[in-house]
């Protein structure tokens, strides 16, 4: 079995990360070629969302409402969704040894409903491991933009979601939310400045992944030989 074979046939999980206006959509297009190019077969998703269940707890996220949403409903429905996503579609496809790209998980939680919302930490942790357990993302992209930048953007669009229409002072509390899990586990994370020019932004994604699979392919390396020496 070659490297990348074995690297395969564990799955990886790869998220991609960001507020408002960083450009997820067209970046996550080019990483879907990237690794279809590079013969991972990837399977793309996204949060809130990614199976029918999931998608309809996104309508129910994102749509406008004169209601006040509750804090702690916004968190456990972002929870329930994941909890369906990760059960009907992102475990599946990672025990087939899949490559699984994921719009977003729950580094956006944190993010949004931590940081901007102010919900307690502590409890996002305590949710993350009840419907995660031990999963984690393998791989987390970032995507990285001022708050002047992203708000142009998000205004050039049409109507606008529930999150969409929350004012830059939430949205610059998202980010350094963003900024805070990346300093905390710069290992996992690839932080892009988005406010460069496409090309630029889609090197710097291409680089981020050919050194995130370069890296897995040593210690696959690594694994093998000293199980071959102690065996």
């Amino acid at each position: 079995m070659s490297e990348q074979q074995q690297i395969a046939s564990q799955g990886v999980f790869i998220t991609l990360e960001g507020s408002e206006g960083v450009g997820k959509s067209t970046n996550l297009a080019f990483i879907e070629q990237w690794l279809t190019e590079q013969g991972h077969q990837p399977i793309v998703t996204r949060e809130p969302g990614g199976t029918p269940m999931a998608e309809e707890v996104r309508e129910l996220l994102l749509a406008p409402r004169e209601e006040n949403v509750s804090e702690k409903a916004e968190l456990l429905l972002m929870f329930a969704a994941r909890a369906q996503h990760l059960d009907s579609k992102i475990k599946p496809a990672l025990a087939q040894g899949r490559c699984v790209v994921s719009d977003r998980f729950t580094d956006a939680t944190y993010a949004y409903q931590g940081y901007a919302r102010g919900v307690n930490l502590d409890w996002i942790g305590q949710l993350e491991t009840l419907v995660q357990e031990d999963l984690r993302p393998d791989l987390t992209i970032l995507l990285d933009v001022s708050i002047e930048v992203a708000m142009q953007r998000v205004s050039m669009r049409g109507e606008m979601d529930r999150f969409e229409r929350e004012k830059a002072e939430f949205f610059e509390k998202v980010r350094q939310g963003y900024l805070a899990r990346a300093a905390a586990e710069p290992e996992r994370f690839a932080v892009i400045d988005a406010g460069q020019p496409l090309e630029s932004v889609k090197a710097d994604i291409a680089a981020a992944l050919d050194a995130f699979f370069s890296s897995a392919s040593t210690n696959t390396s690594r694994s093998a030989k000293n199980a071959r020496l102690n065996g």
